[in-house]
């Protein structure tokens, strides 16, 4: 190229002798010694990296405004986590100058000029303005081929010395800078789009990438930062905390994933770490995952079970006052929970949506208020009030399901759209175009009923540890706790909750017998052999009549009949 004097064309080892013998003729050479040292290689290509001086162009952070007025932006913008604002900021405040250029034979050109004849750099508004419309006519790559005086007309002239010989610099414009201003590109020229953004998501390494030059040109151009929210996210890493490579082969195939386990396992695994920070993954980490998509794809189908084609609340609905006990607390804890997962969606925190739901359906539902009302749903009469009421917040809590977990869940979710009766589906085919979930009780209204529930809860774990232990020591042989009496003992505030008129009969929460109540200093359970027989309908003890059933199952045996 002519570039490298009487050392142009060597390669970097032949050319540095020949330089040292050169300086050594001219006297110019103070010291000649060799070493060992650490130097830069290339991480991709693993080969040693060549520092040249060239000249580049900057923007000056300080003459321009742009740290101060960047600073300040900042301030208004929120960051997701929140402590993700001082590693960028702390960029801004320790950044003197960005260089934008780069010295490559492809990319978006800097649309400057050389004047041949004094070496004048020459950008002016005459000039832009023709390669703006050399660009929309004929495209970027004219800029390297065209004789600038061909589309630069009256402007191809050096302000300094008037000459006309102009000529296209070849330094390209840094690819963040390319990038940077994707809000002007997408954002500012599209009707159904707003400026700024609502949200900027990438990895966490793009504080001072991608988040750090949108903000600069952003700020440049407009005064204001381009985005409303930043969310930045970690990287994958292998089951032992590696980087995934090809070298290492540990890269887990997504499209393998999706192929072998659904779509959904993947996107549950993603819900169910904090993305913010790398994480690991692996099989064992998506088989763990794989089991909490099951429990929540089983309760969806429990659910489904005794409402699709049973149940429809717009028909057979209770109204949320005349709901039996156990199912107003239910109800109130309900609304409770969908009030957490919509404020940690709101927060992007899906791990925390993922981690409610998942307690909240193993906990409360299956091991709780579900397996203890599904005695009503199974055993009453079809039409009966205990029946129907039990059904209506099995319907809620469906509803409430399949909306909070849709971002999650979309392909399982639609799936469960297809069997909802036509009134839970507002209309729609797909998950995603379902309104947001409208809890039926007020934060107001639900509060006086949290504290009870919890006592409920509270008290039905004193009493499987006692029944659990009476099982072990033989003082209970029936392995199952309808063949179990409890007494419970428990402090006076959680006696006055659990006796109010909020109260309910603690007998079907624990799923035993019955349940006897009294006041003490702490709360205790013993569990005792239940009187009665097992009813050979609903197994339950109780006092049975000729035909070996419990009164509420003679009753509902008689609906049939009837």
């Amino acid at each position: 190229m002519g570039t490298g004097g009487p050392f142009s064309g060597m390669e970097v080892n032949e050319a540095n002798p020949q330089i040292i013998k050169w300086l050594d003729e001219r006297g110019a050479l103070i010291l000649h010694e060799d070493m060992n040292h650490s130097y830069p290689h290339c991480w991709r290509c693993k080969n040693p990296v060549i520092f040249r001086a060239t000249s580049q162009w900057f923007v000056s952070m300080d003459k321009t405004g742009l740290r101060h007025t960047a600073r300040e932006a900042l301030d208004h913008v929120d960051f997701y986590p929140s402590h993700a604002v001082k590693r960028i900021g702390s960029m801004v405040e320790g950044r003197p100058d960005w260089c934008i250029s780069r010295q490559r034979n492809w990319g978006v050109p800097i649309p400057a000029f050389t004047c041949q004849g004094c070496g004048e750099s020459v950008m002016n508004d005459q000039t832009l303005d023709a390669v703006i419309e050399l660009f929309r006519e004929q495209g970027s790559d004219h800029w390297f081929t065209d004789d600038p005086a061909s589309y630069l007309g009256d402007a191809c002239t050096c302000p300094k010395c008037g000459s006309h010989n102009l000529k296209a610099d070849r330094d390209i414009l840094d690819v963040w800078w390319d990038s940077g201003v994707s809000h002007t590109a997408v954002c500012r020229h599209r009707d159904n789009l707003e400026f700024p953004a609502d949200m900027y998501l990438e990895g966490s390494d793009q504080h001072r990438g991608w988040f750090m030059s949108s903000l600069m040109t952003s700020i440049g151009a407009y005064g204001v930062a381009p985005y409303k929210a930043v969310v930045s996210q970690g990287f994958t890493l292998d089951g032992q905390g590696r980087k995934m490579s090809k070298s290492l082969g540990n890269v887990i195939d997504p499209n393998e994933v999706c192929a072998t386990r659904g779509a959904d396992v993947l996107r549950l695994w993603v819900a169910s770490v904090d993305t913010s920070v790398d994480v690991p993954c692996d099989d064992q980490i998506l088989n763990h995952v794989g089991e909490a998509y099951r429990r929540f794809r089983n309760t969806f189908r429990f659910l489904l079970g005794e409402i699709e084609d049973q149940f429809d609340p717009a028909t057979d609905g209770v109204p949320v006052e005349d709901l039996l006990p156990y199912d107003k607390l239910m109800l109130a804890r309900l609304c409770e929970v969908h009030d957490e997962v919509s404020e940690a969606y709101s927060g992007y925190r899906f791990n925390q949506v993922y981690r409610t739901l998942y307690d909240f359906v193993i906990t409360e539902l299956s091991n709780g208020y579900l397996n203890a009302t599904k005695d009503r749903v199974y055993c009453e009469a079809p039409q009966s009030f205990a029946r129907r009421s039990a059904q209506t917040v099995w319907a809620h809590i469906l509803s409430m399901l399949l909306r909070d977990l849709q971002p999650i869940l979309a392909y399982t979710t639609d799936e469960v759209m297809a069997f909802l009766p036509a009134s839970m589906r507002d209309g729609e085919r797909f998950a995603a175009l379902l309104s947001w979930w409208e809890a039926p009780m007020s934060a107001e209204d639900r509060a006086p009923y949290l504290p009870v529930y919890q006592a409920v809860v509270d008290s039905r774990a004193a009493f499987t540890k006692s029944y659990e232990e009476a099982i072990g020591s033989g003082a209970i042989t029936e392995k199952t706790t309808q063949a179990a009496c409890a007494e419970l003992t428990v402090p006076t505030e959680m006696l006055m909750l659990l006796t109010s008129k909020l109260g309910c009969d603690l007998a079907e929460p624990f799923v035993c017998a019955r349940v006897s109540l009294v006041g003490g200093d702490e709360l205790m359970c013993t569990a005792v052999p239940a009187e009665g027989a097992k009813c050979e309908r609903c197994w339950n003890w109780r006092d049975l009549g000729p035909d070996h059933l419990c009164p509420r199952c003679q009753e509902a045996v008689n609906a049939f009949e009837d």
